[in-house]
Formats: structure tokens, sequence, C-alpha cells
């Protein structure tokens, strides 16, 4: 009998790429008729505002208190990231199998061992991964572009706080107290684009994005072009967003933050680019993916895994790292956007998007479901 139900494990507390091609990867499931038991942390609040399909559901853990009870009906288990050891030993009889969001490289391959099945989301991700740790999957997921089911009722932005309080930490824990009364004090700014090109960030900023580590690097060179606007959207962590402020002082005039925002598909409506940080520890670039999908082009490090989601010149501009020719690529991109008035189209190049679809994520997935049926015959 064919695999009609799995269950997928993403205990992350945050909201993140990982859980965007979570949502995605359930749609895709239920398109071929396999139902999802859907394990959450049950601090993760986020996933109840997720438009996900009726086939999935939804199941809070504790992952220290897993029993063999929550499998019953389950063969197959899809992790979001390695899965906890703890249940790796629980029942050998289910087909154990994870999907790498992150690169391995700089961390442990060893987390995956035990795993039937390793499916990386990226070939950068999949050259991390080590055959002699646990099977890989020879053909990468990918993310996918699907920006209707995170669109919402919103018509304009509006500023929100830039800051992911971790209450884990009494750092946090104590700023986010006084915060929250201000809050309500401080202006409610509506976004409107300003004269120039506008570069934005959408993304949580989070360590292994390392836009301080950028920025420290290309913010003289910014500088240098009053009507370029860099605008962020996203939140993250106190130190995050410290550091990052930090490095944009020098062109403090020319930008702005406006927090996390739910309705993503409007803010890339507004941007001429966007811009990706430091290559190393980022699996894909969903955001570059989506930019692209809608027209807008990006701007990226000329390194993997941005070479397997951006044709350069085409989709958007690659330049040399920074941090080994001391921005002197960059600057020359910035010159060639400041003073063309040729504009990029990525959607004339749908061949390239169309692996970034749904329709080829649920082409991807057909075999990937044969091999699971395969593995209960034997």
């Amino acid at each position: 009998m064919a695999v009609s139900i799995v269950g997928q494990f993403n205990l992350q507390k945050h909201f993140g790429g990982g859980e965007v091609f979570t949502q995605f990867l359930c749609y895709a499931l239920d398109e071929l008729g396999i139902q999802t038991v859907l394990f959450i942390d049950s601090n993760a609040y986020f996933w109840s505002k997720l438009d996900l399909p009726e086939s999935t559901k939804i199941l809070p853990v504790s992952g220290k208190h897993l029993s063999s009870n929550f499998f019953k009906d389950l063969q197959w288990i899809i992790g979001h990231g390695p899965l906890p050891k703890s249940l790796l030993s629980l029942n050998r009889n289910l087909i154990f199998t994870a999907i790498a969001h992150m690169p391995v490289q700089g961390r442990d391959p060893w987390v995956y061992l035990g795993h039937d099945m390793v499916f990386p989301v990226s070939k950068w991700v999949m050259q991390g991964l080590r055959l002699d740790v646990c099977p890989i999957w020879n053909d990468p997921l990918y993310g996918i572009s699907n920006l209707e089911l995170r669109s919402n009722k919103l018509t304009k932005i509006i500023k929100n706080s830039s800051y992911d309080w971790d209450e884990r930490k009494i750092r946090d824990k104590i700023l986010k107290i006084l915060e929250k009364p201000f809050r309500p004090l401080l202006p409610k700014n509506k976004f409107v684009k300003r004269f120039g090109i506008t570069i934005g960030i959408v993304s949580r900023i989070t360590p292994i994005k390392q836009f301080p580590d950028l920025f420290k690097i290309i913010s003289p060179v910014i500088k240098k072009y009053p009507l370029i606007n860099i605008e962020i959207f996203g939140s993250g962590g106190y130190a995050s967003i410290r550091d990052l402020k930090k490095s944009l002082s020098p062109i403090k005039k020319q930008v702005r933050f406006w927090g996390h925002q739910n309705n993503v598909q409007l803010v890339y409506k507004q941007l001429d680019f966007v811009l990706s940080g430091l290559p190393e520890k980022e699996a894909l670039g969903l955001n570059l993916i989506e930019a692209q999908s809608l027209n807008v082009p990006v701007l990226a490090i000329n390194s993997p895994p941005f070479t397997e989601t951006v044709v350069d010149k085409k989709t958007g501009y690659l330049f040399i790292d920074p941090r080994d020719d001391k921005a002197k690529d960059f600057s020359l991109v910035l010159e060639l956007i400041t003073s063309t008035k040729e504009k990029l189209n990525p959607l004339q190049y749908y061949k390239h998007l169309e692996k970034f679809t749904h329709s080829s994520l649920v082409g991807r997935l057909r075999y990937i479901i044969r091999w699971v049926n395969k593995q209960k015959i034997q």
C-alpha cells in the first residue's frame, strides 16, 4: 500500500525560510494525495497564522516527551533539519528522512547519522553533506516562490519593531518589557518610496546572513551614491540589530528600518533591487527567488548558493565578495545601476525561474515518494 500520510517535524521557535518551505511542502504533498501531521514546538505560535491545507494536522509537542504513541499511523518521517536522536531510536520500522535547510560546511555533518535519506535544498548544501554519514538525495529540492500563500489584506507598509526578542535571555526579556509600553507612542510611519534607487533587504536579521560584516565593507561605497536608499524589512535579535546599525552608521541618512512585514509581496513591489547577505552560511536565499518571481532584480555575491538562484546580468547582478576585493566590484555594480536607464527583467528568464515553482517541487516529490514506497516494500 502506497504511503498516504507523513509526519513532518519542524521544532523551530522562530519563523524563517525553513518554515515557509514547510508550508509549501504541505501543499505539494497534499496535491500528491499525502496528508501531513506537522509536529511543532508548543511555543511556536506563528503556525496558527499560516495558511495550510486541510489535510495538514498540527500537533504541538515537546522534544523531551516524544513517544512511539505519536507515530501509530505513520510510516514516513521528514525532519526540517536533523531529527532528534531520541526520535531516531524509537521505531526503526519508520522511514526517517530529513531536509537539510542549512549548509553543513563549518558545521557537524554527523548530526544526520541514522537518517535513511537526506534531501538538500541546494547543490551548495549537497556539497557539504557526506555519504559516509548518510544517504544523500542527488537532486536539490530548492525553494519555491508562492507569495500568494504569504500575502494578506494589508495595503500599506507600516513601521514595526525591528527586534525579535529572545525570551530565553534575561536581557531580551527586560528590553521587551521596556519596549512594549512605548511602542504605541512611536509614530506609525507609512512607507513611501524615496526619490532615487531603492535597494531592499527582505529577511530576518540573523547571524547567518552576516549583514554587519557585509555593510562594514560596503557602507563607505554606498555613501558615494546619495541617491541610493537602503530599506530594511525584517527583525532580529538585539545584538544583530545593534551590530547592523553600527555597520550602517556611515550611511544612516540613507537607511530606514521597517521591521517584520506580513505582506512581503507588497514590500517587493516597492523595491528596485533586493540585496543578499554574505553567502557561505546561506542554503539558498528564498528572498532572492521571491524577488525575481515578481520581476525585481537582485544583488548578490558571485558564490554558491547565489550562483544557483541568480543569472548574472539577466535576473540580477553578481559581484565579487567585498571581503576579497575591498568592494571594488560592488562599486562597479552601483555605478552601473545608477547610470543606466536599462532595467533588468527577471521574468524574461522563465526557464531559470521554473525550477522554483510549485509544479516543479511537486515533480521532484514524485520521485521521492516512489523511493519511499520502494523502501516500504523492502
